[in-house]
Protein backbone atom coordinates (compact mmCIF):
# COMPACT_ATOMS: atom_id res chain seq x y z
CA UNK A 1 0.00 0.00 0.00
CA UNK A 2 1.01 3.57 -0.57
CA UNK A 3 -0.01 4.94 2.29
CA UNK A 4 1.03 3.99 5.79
CA UNK A 5 -2.16 2.71 7.73
CA UNK A 6 -0.72 4.31 11.12
CA UNK A 7 -0.29 7.72 9.42
CA UNK A 8 -3.77 7.55 8.07
CA UNK A 9 -5.39 6.82 11.84
CA UNK A 10 -3.32 9.05 13.29
CA UNK A 11 -4.76 11.89 10.72
CA UNK A 12 -8.16 10.53 11.51
CA UNK A 13 -7.52 11.00 15.34
CA UNK A 14 -6.81 14.35 15.04
CA UNK A 15 -9.69 15.20 13.20
CA UNK A 16 -12.45 13.87 15.59
CA UNK A 17 -10.31 15.04 18.64
CA UNK A 18 -8.37 13.36 21.68
CA UNK A 19 -9.22 9.67 21.40
CA UNK A 20 -9.51 7.88 24.94
CA UNK A 21 -9.92 4.53 23.06
CA UNK A 22 -6.70 4.69 20.67
CA UNK A 23 -5.61 1.16 22.18
CA UNK A 24 -7.65 0.00 19.82
CA UNK A 25 -4.96 0.28 17.28
CA UNK A 26 -3.43 -2.82 19.57
CA UNK A 27 -6.15 -4.97 17.79
CA UNK A 28 -4.64 -4.46 14.46
CA UNK A 29 -2.04 -7.57 14.62
CA UNK A 30 -5.01 -9.65 15.27
CA UNK A 31 -6.94 -8.14 12.70
CA UNK A 32 -4.32 -8.32 9.81
CA UNK A 33 -4.01 -11.88 11.06
CA UNK A 34 -7.90 -12.59 10.77
CA UNK A 35 -8.16 -10.86 7.58
CA UNK A 36 -5.12 -12.51 5.22
CA UNK A 37 -6.69 -15.95 6.51
CA UNK A 38 -9.89 -14.34 4.57
CA UNK A 39 -8.63 -12.54 1.32
CA UNK A 40 -5.30 -14.32 0.94
CA UNK A 41 -2.56 -11.50 0.31
CA UNK A 42 -1.10 -8.76 2.80
CA UNK A 43 -2.53 -5.95 0.66
CA UNK A 44 -6.04 -6.91 0.57
CA UNK A 45 -6.01 -7.58 3.98
CA UNK A 46 -4.21 -4.05 4.82
CA UNK A 47 -6.80 -2.99 3.26
CA UNK A 48 -9.03 -4.53 4.61
CA UNK A 49 -8.07 -3.38 8.24
CA UNK A 50 -7.79 -0.09 6.78
CA UNK A 51 -11.60 0.31 6.00
CA UNK A 52 -12.38 -0.79 9.39
CA UNK A 53 -10.23 2.01 11.18
CA UNK A 54 -11.74 4.43 9.25
CA UNK A 55 -15.28 3.07 10.52
CA UNK A 56 -14.36 3.19 13.58
CA UNK A 57 -12.40 6.92 13.68
CA UNK A 58 -15.60 8.11 11.22
CA UNK A 59 -18.02 7.38 14.49
CA UNK A 60 -18.81 9.94 16.75
CA UNK A 61 -16.86 9.78 20.37
CA UNK A 62 -20.43 9.02 21.79
CA UNK A 63 -21.04 6.75 19.33
CA UNK A 64 -17.30 4.96 20.44
CA UNK A 65 -18.28 5.52 24.08
CA UNK A 66 -21.42 3.33 23.85
CA UNK A 67 -19.33 0.04 22.02
CA UNK A 68 -19.23 -1.92 25.24
CA UNK A 69 -15.92 -4.18 23.79
CA UNK A 70 -13.96 -2.45 20.48
CA UNK A 71 -11.77 -5.25 20.06
CA UNK A 72 -15.08 -7.36 19.26
CA UNK A 73 -16.48 -4.35 17.02
CA UNK A 74 -13.27 -3.94 15.30
CA UNK A 75 -13.74 -8.05 14.26
CA UNK A 76 -16.71 -7.94 13.49
CA UNK A 77 -16.14 -4.78 11.00
CA UNK A 78 -13.36 -6.08 9.83
CA UNK A 79 -15.07 -9.83 8.84
CA UNK A 80 -17.67 -8.15 7.22
CA UNK A 81 -15.33 -6.46 5.40
CA UNK A 82 -13.27 -9.56 4.01
CA UNK A 83 -16.62 -10.88 3.27
CA UNK A 84 -17.70 -7.96 1.08
CA UNK A 85 -14.08 -8.57 -0.80
CA UNK A 86 -14.90 -12.17 -0.78
CA UNK A 87 -18.26 -11.58 -2.70
CA UNK A 88 -15.92 -9.66 -5.42
CA UNK A 89 -12.83 -11.82 -5.39
CA UNK A 90 -13.90 -14.32 -7.78
CA UNK A 91 -13.90 -12.06 -10.40
CA UNK A 92 -10.91 -10.23 -9.94
CA UNK A 93 -9.63 -13.77 -9.90
CA UNK A 94 -10.94 -14.57 -13.23
CA UNK A 95 -9.45 -11.79 -14.41
CA UNK A 96 -5.78 -11.93 -13.34
CA UNK A 97 -3.28 -12.37 -15.66
CA UNK A 98 -2.49 -16.12 -15.51
CA UNK A 99 -3.34 -18.05 -12.33
CA UNK A 100 -3.97 -16.46 -9.07
CA UNK A 101 -2.33 -17.72 -5.88
CA UNK A 102 -2.45 -16.40 -2.52
CA UNK A 103 0.72 -14.78 -0.93
CA UNK A 104 3.07 -16.90 0.33
CA UNK A 105 4.13 -16.49 4.04
CA UNK A 106 7.77 -16.18 4.94
CA UNK A 107 8.43 -18.86 7.77
CA UNK A 108 10.07 -16.18 10.12
CA UNK A 109 6.92 -14.11 9.58
CA UNK A 110 4.43 -16.60 10.78
CA UNK A 111 4.45 -15.63 14.20
CA UNK A 112 3.32 -12.46 13.54
CA UNK A 113 0.20 -13.96 11.83
CA UNK A 114 -0.66 -16.08 15.55
CA UNK A 115 -4.53 -16.97 15.66
CA UNK A 116 -6.04 -18.02 19.01
CA UNK A 117 -5.46 -21.70 18.91
CA UNK A 118 -7.44 -23.89 21.63
CA UNK A 119 -7.83 -27.26 21.12
CA UNK A 120 -5.05 -28.81 18.65
CA UNK A 121 -7.03 -31.79 17.98
CA UNK A 122 -9.54 -29.62 16.62
CA UNK A 123 -8.11 -27.48 14.99
CA UNK A 124 -5.68 -26.64 12.20
CA UNK A 125 -1.94 -25.80 13.41
CA UNK A 126 -0.51 -22.12 13.19
CA UNK A 127 1.71 -22.77 10.44
CA UNK A 128 -0.70 -24.83 8.39
CA UNK A 129 -3.59 -22.00 8.77
CA UNK A 130 -1.21 -19.49 6.57
CA UNK A 131 -0.03 -22.49 4.02
CA UNK A 132 -0.31 -21.47 0.59
CA UNK A 133 -1.97 -25.50 0.50
CA UNK A 134 -4.53 -24.77 3.12
CA UNK A 135 -5.22 -20.91 1.25
CA UNK A 136 -6.05 -22.71 -2.01
CA UNK A 137 -8.54 -24.68 -0.67
CA UNK A 138 -10.46 -21.89 1.14
CA UNK A 139 -10.09 -20.23 -2.66
CA UNK A 140 -12.81 -22.64 -3.63
CA UNK A 141 -15.11 -22.00 -0.98
CA UNK A 142 -17.93 -19.89 -0.83
CA UNK A 143 -17.65 -16.63 0.72
CA UNK A 144 -19.76 -17.41 3.89
CA UNK A 145 -17.94 -20.97 4.40
CA UNK A 146 -14.68 -19.25 3.87
CA UNK A 147 -16.01 -16.58 6.47
CA UNK A 148 -17.37 -19.28 8.80
CA UNK A 149 -14.70 -21.94 8.99
CA UNK A 150 -12.01 -18.78 9.10
CA UNK A 151 -13.56 -17.48 12.75
CA UNK A 152 -14.34 -20.76 14.18
CA UNK A 153 -12.27 -22.65 13.37
CA UNK A 154 -8.71 -20.49 13.44
CA UNK A 155 -10.44 -17.73 15.50
CA UNK A 156 -12.57 -19.57 17.95
CA UNK A 157 -15.53 -17.63 17.42
CA UNK A 158 -19.19 -18.91 18.57
CA UNK A 159 -21.12 -19.55 15.93
CA UNK A 160 -24.15 -17.08 17.53
CA UNK A 161 -21.49 -14.39 16.62
CA UNK A 162 -20.24 -15.50 13.66
CA UNK A 163 -24.22 -15.38 12.49
CA UNK A 164 -24.38 -11.75 13.14
CA UNK A 165 -21.87 -11.27 10.52
CA UNK A 166 -22.32 -13.87 7.93
CA UNK A 167 -26.18 -12.54 8.25
CA UNK A 168 -27.62 -16.28 8.53
CA UNK A 169 -28.76 -18.69 11.62
CA UNK A 170 -26.27 -20.36 13.99
CA UNK A 171 -27.13 -23.79 12.57
CA UNK A 172 -26.57 -22.28 8.99
CA UNK A 173 -23.04 -21.08 9.81
CA UNK A 174 -22.27 -24.65 11.89
CA UNK A 175 -23.23 -26.08 8.86
CA UNK A 176 -20.93 -24.05 6.72
CA UNK A 177 -17.77 -24.55 9.11
CA UNK A 178 -18.02 -27.96 9.01
CA UNK A 179 -18.69 -28.15 4.95
CA UNK A 180 -15.17 -26.19 4.83
CA UNK A 181 -13.75 -28.33 7.51
CA UNK A 182 -14.53 -31.46 5.59
CA UNK A 183 -12.74 -29.91 2.59
CA UNK A 184 -9.87 -29.05 4.63
CA UNK A 185 -9.81 -32.78 6.02
CA UNK A 186 -9.45 -34.07 2.57
CA UNK A 187 -7.12 -31.68 1.81
CA UNK A 188 -4.59 -32.52 4.45
CA UNK A 189 -5.42 -36.22 4.57
CA UNK A 190 -3.88 -36.69 0.96
CA UNK A 191 -0.51 -34.69 1.86
CA UNK A 192 2.68 -36.37 3.38
CA UNK A 193 4.09 -35.52 6.82
CA UNK A 194 6.35 -32.40 7.47
CA UNK A 195 9.27 -34.97 7.27
CA UNK A 196 8.63 -36.61 4.27
CA UNK A 197 7.71 -33.82 2.17
CA UNK A 198 11.04 -31.81 3.02
CA UNK A 199 12.60 -35.34 2.34
CA UNK A 200 10.89 -35.59 -1.14
CA UNK A 201 11.57 -32.14 -1.93
CA UNK A 202 15.47 -32.04 -1.02
CA UNK A 203 15.53 -35.08 -3.49
CA UNK A 204 14.37 -32.48 -5.96
CA UNK A 205 16.86 -30.27 -5.22
CA UNK A 206 19.64 -32.79 -5.44
CA UNK A 207 18.65 -34.03 -8.43
CA UNK A 208 18.01 -30.03 -9.70
CA UNK A 209 21.93 -29.23 -8.63
CA UNK A 210 23.47 -32.20 -10.28
CA UNK A 211 21.26 -31.71 -13.29
CA UNK A 212 19.84 -35.35 -12.68
CA UNK A 213 16.85 -35.29 -15.51
CA UNK A 214 16.05 -38.55 -14.50
CA UNK A 215 16.29 -37.92 -11.26
CA UNK A 216 13.90 -34.49 -11.45
CA UNK A 217 11.17 -36.92 -13.13
CA UNK A 218 11.48 -39.46 -10.71
CA UNK A 219 9.90 -37.66 -7.69
CA UNK A 220 7.34 -35.94 -9.77
CA UNK A 221 3.91 -37.16 -9.84
CA UNK A 222 3.18 -37.86 -13.83
CA UNK A 223 0.44 -35.58 -13.13
CA UNK A 224 2.27 -33.24 -11.28
CA UNK A 225 1.11 -29.39 -11.79
CA UNK A 226 2.99 -26.17 -11.43
CA UNK A 227 1.34 -22.76 -11.46
CA UNK A 228 2.75 -19.42 -12.18
CA UNK A 229 2.08 -16.34 -9.81
CA UNK A 230 3.71 -13.34 -12.11
CA UNK A 231 -0.28 -11.16 -11.50
CA UNK A 232 0.72 -9.72 -15.43
CA UNK A 233 3.64 -7.39 -13.39
CA UNK A 234 6.97 -9.92 -14.49
CA UNK A 235 6.83 -12.26 -16.90
CA UNK A 236 5.40 -15.87 -16.05
CA UNK A 237 3.94 -19.05 -17.61
CA UNK A 238 -0.26 -17.86 -18.43
CA UNK A 239 -1.53 -21.62 -18.07
CA UNK A 240 -0.46 -24.02 -15.38
CA UNK A 241 2.24 -26.73 -16.67
CA UNK A 242 0.91 -30.62 -16.70
CA UNK A 243 3.30 -33.04 -16.30
CA UNK A 244 6.30 -34.75 -15.03
CA UNK A 245 8.43 -34.10 -18.30
CA UNK A 246 6.68 -31.10 -19.18
CA UNK A 247 7.44 -29.43 -15.80
CA UNK A 248 11.22 -30.81 -15.53
CA UNK A 249 11.81 -29.10 -19.20
CA UNK A 250 9.53 -25.94 -17.91
CA UNK A 251 12.24 -25.79 -14.69
CA UNK A 252 15.15 -26.04 -16.44
CA UNK A 253 13.99 -23.29 -18.71
CA UNK A 254 13.42 -20.80 -16.15
CA UNK A 255 16.63 -21.87 -14.64
CA UNK A 256 18.10 -20.63 -17.98
CA UNK A 257 15.89 -17.52 -18.04
CA UNK A 258 17.58 -16.02 -14.55
CA UNK A 259 21.57 -17.47 -14.79
CA UNK A 260 22.31 -14.67 -12.18
CA UNK A 261 20.01 -16.04 -9.83
CA UNK A 262 20.11 -18.35 -6.89
CA UNK A 263 17.63 -20.81 -6.16
CA UNK A 264 17.75 -21.90 -2.31
CA UNK A 265 16.17 -24.24 -0.29
CA UNK A 266 13.48 -22.25 2.23
CA UNK A 267 11.32 -23.05 4.92
CA UNK A 268 7.50 -22.09 4.78
CA UNK A 269 4.51 -22.66 6.49
CA UNK A 270 4.18 -25.54 3.51
CA UNK A 271 7.03 -27.23 4.49
CA UNK A 272 10.47 -27.07 2.26
CA UNK A 273 10.51 -25.09 -0.56
CA UNK A 274 12.58 -22.90 -2.36
CA UNK A 275 13.44 -18.79 -2.84
CA UNK A 276 14.80 -17.56 -5.71
CA UNK A 277 17.35 -15.10 -5.28
CA UNK A 278 18.99 -12.03 -7.94
CA UNK A 279 20.95 -9.08 -6.58
CA UNK A 280 19.72 -9.42 -3.31
CA UNK A 281 15.77 -9.90 -3.31
CA UNK A 282 13.70 -12.50 -3.62
CA UNK A 283 12.32 -12.47 -6.78
CA UNK A 284 10.58 -15.80 -6.61
CA UNK A 285 8.72 -18.61 -3.95
CA UNK A 286 8.08 -21.60 -4.51
CA UNK A 287 6.00 -24.16 -2.28
CA UNK A 288 5.37 -28.05 -3.03
CA UNK A 289 2.75 -30.33 -2.28
CA UNK A 290 3.95 -34.09 -1.78
CA UNK A 291 1.36 -36.88 -1.96
CA UNK A 292 1.99 -40.35 -1.84
CA UNK A 293 5.52 -39.77 -1.61
CA UNK A 294 5.93 -37.49 -5.10
CA UNK A 295 5.62 -33.61 -5.73
CA UNK A 296 2.28 -33.53 -7.14
CA UNK A 297 1.38 -29.30 -7.30
CA UNK A 298 4.16 -26.95 -7.35
CA UNK A 299 3.10 -23.21 -7.08
CA UNK A 300 5.52 -20.23 -7.83
CA UNK A 301 4.63 -16.47 -6.83
CA UNK A 302 6.70 -13.99 -8.68
CA UNK A 303 3.88 -11.35 -8.49
CA UNK A 304 6.61 -8.83 -6.53
CA UNK A 305 3.14 -7.12 -4.54
CA UNK A 306 3.23 -10.76 -3.31
CA UNK A 307 6.86 -10.64 -2.11
CA UNK A 308 7.08 -7.72 -0.35
CA UNK A 309 7.45 -9.29 3.17
CA UNK A 310 9.99 -11.59 1.92
CA UNK A 311 12.40 -8.48 1.28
Amino acid sequence: MDEDPAETNRDLRAADGPDPGVDVLEERRHLISLAFRMLGTMAEAEDAVQETYVRWYRMSQEERDAIEVAAAWLTRVASRVCLNVLGSARWRRESYAGPWLPEPIPAHAVSGLSATVTDPADQVTLDDSVSTALLVVLESMTAAERVSFVLHDIFAMPFNEIAEIVGRSPAACRQLATSARRRVQQGRDRRVSRAEHDEVVTAFATAARNGDLAGLVAVLDPEVVWRSDGGGVVNAARKPVVGADRVVSFFMGLLTKYPQAAVREQATPDGLGFALWDEGRVIGVVTLEVVGGLISDIRTVMNPHKLTLWN
